[in-house]
């Protein structure tokens, strides 16, 4: 078990996609800021042949639309416990916890944590949270932590030098 295993990315949102800020206007939307470079490399790991979700404690619009302008098939939104809607995941993508890297910040992303075959942490999580990742990103969430987490895994694959020789020939 292991990064050479991993064929999908399952991500926390606030925190991790974002720099865990929550902005709500006057009429109640919620806004969220979510950086280009953790989007451009979902976008690369999506076209590599990963799976990528997104699983959140919050229900945020913001998400949805993300989600869809990434590519990202498998969202879930408001799960309080994260445990049974991670195993939900892992059927709707076909997969078992060896091929799952899961990316979070906070306490409830632990039992996902625990039970993927890799597991990544933004420098700024939760103390706890960084002890149990396999790895911790430099960057912090929201700031380019996720693009870290897939640059490795394809990297670590050897799929990062085909994704390169499509920009620079």
């Amino acid at each position: 078990m292991g990064i050479e295993s991993v064929r999908a990315v399952i991500c926390d949102v606030d925190g991790v996609l974002t720099d865990g800020s929550i902005l709500l206007a006057d009429d109640g939307t919620e806004l969220k800021q979510f950086n280009a470079h953790d989007g451009a490399g979902i976008h690369l790991l999506v076209q590599a042949g990963f799976q990528v979700a997104f699983l959140t404690g919050r229900d945020s619009a913001a998400v949805s639309r993300r989600a869809r302008e990434l590519g990202v098939q498998h969202v879930r939104q408001g799960a309080a416990d994260k445990v049974p809607v991670y195993q939900e995941l892992l059927v709707a993508m076909g997969l078992t916890d060896a091929e799952v890297c899961y990316v979070g910040d906070d306490l409830p992303d632990l039992p996902p944590m625990l039970r993927s075959g890799y597991s990544a942490a933004p420098a700024d999580a939760r103390e706890e949270v960084r002890a149990a990742a396999r790895y911790v990103t430099h960057a912090p969430g929201g700031r380019g932590a996720v693009r870290e987490v897939i640059e490795r895994i394809l990297k670590a694959q050897g799929k990062w030098a085909d994704i390169l020789s499509r920009y620079c020939s």
